[in-house]
């Protein structure tokens, strides 16, 4: 069991852990048990009834969340023609098609999020595959990164919109905004964030679905959230 420094311990005697807390509550007590001196990332952690070994138990989706997550994502949009001038004009950081499929694929990986048109995804998935693929950065329609409205899409990404899908434990992840946020604005987000998990629940999944949710910042300990 890894060793907790006397900050983190003190910042625990603050969390009743037999207790689960509302979303306002929760989101308050996560922004007093900030005390990094960076504005922490506050995450929200879902724990699913599923079996992660199942490809038919997969949860992937996407959130837009209402307030965003604080952070300044770099897109790049891999398109053709008048696409790339839309892709641009929505606020993509860079554009631009087989030249840029080249760039990325020797090595240049300056970006958060990677969008694409139908049309480019042959190159997309034949030359960057392997390099964008195990980064989780590949484009995908299930995503809602692969399609012809690139500009929306870019929009979407520049405001908020996240991607979420379960890891090999069978849990869900997305950071829900800043620590410096108000704290009903990290709520609503994290409503948000739940109620798109709720909807991504696979057929195949039985018994109970979410059976637990936390709350917690980068450097601090987590909050349980009640649920439902």
């Amino acid at each position: 069991m890894p060793r907790r420094g006397k900050r983190y311990l003190a910042l625990l005697e603050k969390v009743d852990r037999s207790k689960a807390y509302p979303p306002e509550e929760a989101a308050r007590l996560v922004k007093e048990l900030a005390s990094a001196k960076f504005d922490e990332t506050v995450e929200a952690h879902i724990k699913l009834g599923i079996d992660p070994r199942k490809s038919d138990q997969t949860v992937r989706s996407t959130v837009a969340l209402p307030h965003g997550t604080g952070r300044q994502v770099r897109v790049v949009a891999i398109a053709k023609g008048e696409k790339l001038k839309e892709a641009e004009e929505a606020g993509a950081d860079y554009v631009g098609g087989e030249e840029l499929v080249k760039k990325i694929k020797e090595g240049w990986l300056d970006f958060d999020a990677v969008v694409a048109t139908p049309d480019m995804m042959g190159a997309v998935g034949k030359e960057l595959g392997r390099i964008l693929g195990p980064r989780g950065l590949l484009p995908n329609p299930k995503a809602g990164t692969v399609g012809f409205n690139v500009g929306e899409i870019v929009r979407e990404i520049k405001a908020g919109r996240i991607e979420f899908r379960n890891d090999k434990t069978g849990a869900v992840h997305a950071p829900i905004g800043k620590a410096s946020f108000d704290a009903e604005k990290l709520a609503e987000n994290l409503r948000a964030f739940i109620k798109a998990v709720e909807a991504a629940k696979p057929e195949a999944a039985k018994g109970t679905y979410i059976k637990s949710v936390h709350v917690a910042t980068t450097m601090g300990p987590s909050v349980r959230v009640k649920y439902p």
